[in-house]
């Protein structure tokens, strides 16, 4: 189904009953890649599962900012009246969630942040170069999108007041002193390090972290 939010038409659904959940993908993916985790959540949460503008069957807009799609979120939330729902971002998605817990404090119960980085200097130099390679091949404002963003101040990030999950897997994209800096600086924060683990072999078309999230949310 989609809802009209001031700029955008947003793709979304809603599963199952329970506490509200809202789960974010990353970039160039959709919804769907939280398939597998939403059946075993379904009977414990009420999940708002959304494509982000410019992904899946949401419209496309000039502007692909996190900025932008985090006012996306924000305004999705509002218009539909979810209270206090806990979000769980992957990779881009987790940018959203951070950005949004900045903008609206009050408006977030729990935060999962599974593969997230609060500035793009924190994608090893490796990932970096692959992705500069990528655009300039294609010239896709998504890909361009994460050479310049996010650049989240840590003055910002120290302000966070959420309860809030860290989750990367042991051999992620993200630089590991990155992340450690991201757990440091929010007060209310876990960090969870998956043996083994890549960027996303533990999420997209898995259900990995079902338990995770049930001890959490």
């Amino acid at each position: 189904m989609h809802i009209k939010l001031t700029n955008v038409k947003i793709n979304y659904e809603i599963i199952g009953n329970g506490r509200p959940l809202i789960l974010i993908h990353g970039n160039q993916e959709d919804l769907h890649i939280f398939d597998c985790l939403v059946k075993t959540l379904k009977d414990t949460y009420q999940i708002y599962a959304i494509d982000s503008r410019n992904h899946g069957q949401s419209s496309k807009h000039i502007n692909v900012s996190y900025d932008a799609m985090t006012e996306d979120l924000y305004e999705f939330i509002n218009k539909l009246h979810i209270n206090k729902p806990s979000i769980l971002g992957f990779s881009d998605g987790g940018v959203i969630a951070l950005k949004l817990a900045i903008k609206a404090p009050n408006l977030v119960d729990k935060m999962i942040l599974c593969g997230t980085n609060y500035h793009y200097k924190g994608l090893d130099k490796k990932t970096y170069k692959a992705i500069l390679k990528s655009y300039k091949k294609t010239f896709n404002p998504l890909v361009k999108l994460m050479l310049e963003e996010p650049k989240i101040t840590k003055k910002t990030i120290k302000k966070i007041d959420v309860k809030t999950l860290i989750v990367v897997g042991q051999h992620d994209v993200i630089k590991s002193r990155h992340t450690q800096k991201l757990h440091h600086m929010i007060k209310k924060s876990e960090l969870l390090i998956l043996e083994h683990k890549t960027h996303d072999d533990y999420i997209v078309d898995k259900d990995d972290l079902t338990s995770i999230i049930k001890r959490f949310v």
